[in-house]
């Protein structure tokens, strides 16, 4: 018998941080997030964080309202939010994306996570990761923790200032076709815009 808790995503807060970007998908792709969110134990975690400034609140790609999900794009809110940065927008080098994969593999190898994929882009990135017993915010959390630690032992220019967006997003994965669409967005999709449909 299957003793899993399921909460209607409608319903149920989810912490979403300020606005990262999640991908749509191709039509013959299983649609990787869940009609209901299992916060006992899930298969896996979608994971995704912007670098500071990249996906502003109101952004014309659309972004995520904490407990309210995606909105439409609101120009004069992203504005807005752009005057307000306390400091400019400095994208990821190559070298600072293999710094956060490095780190981020070490950290779920020393937890005994599952990895089961990452794609750091130079604005932010997605990953896949099975941590059984904990919560996708602690996840995230220490996982983001170690990546910014990596970028500013190896980029002095992100010493005294943020490297990402405060938050970011989680969504459990509760089944296989799930986790299979899931790794296919984050290892190939990224790359491949065909994948992306409005």
């Amino acid at each position: 018998m299957n003793t899993r808790k399921w909460i209607d995503p409608q319903v149920a807060h989810q912490p979403q941080g300020d606005s990262p970007r999640f991908p749509t998908f191709h039509p013959q792709l299983s649609h990787p997030h869940p009609t209901a969110v299992n916060y006992d134990d899930p298969l896996a975690y979608f994971i995704t964080w912007t670098v500071y400034g990249t996906h502003l609140q109101g952004d014309s790609d659309g972004w995520r309202r904490r407990s309210r999900g995606q909105q439409n794009p609101q120009p004069r809110l992203q504005r807005w939010r752009a005057e307000r940065l306390k400091h400019e927008i400095v994208l990821l080098s190559p070298a600072d994306r293999t710094a956060v994969t490095e780190s981020c593999h070490q950290h779920c190898r020393r937890r005994d996570w599952k990895l089961w994929e990452i794609n750091v882009r130079s604005n932010h990135l997605h990953l896949v990761v099975t941590a059984t017993g904990y919560a996708g915010t602690t996840v995230r959390d220490q996982l983001k923790a170690n990546a910014t630690r990596a970028v500013r032992e190896h980029a002095a220019l992100f010493r005294d200032r943020p490297v990402w967006t405060s938050g970011g997003d989680w969504r459990c994965v509760n089944t296989d076709a799930d986790l299979d669409a899931v790794c296919l967005y984050v290892r190939e999709a990224q790359d491949r815009k065909e994948f992306d449909v409005e």
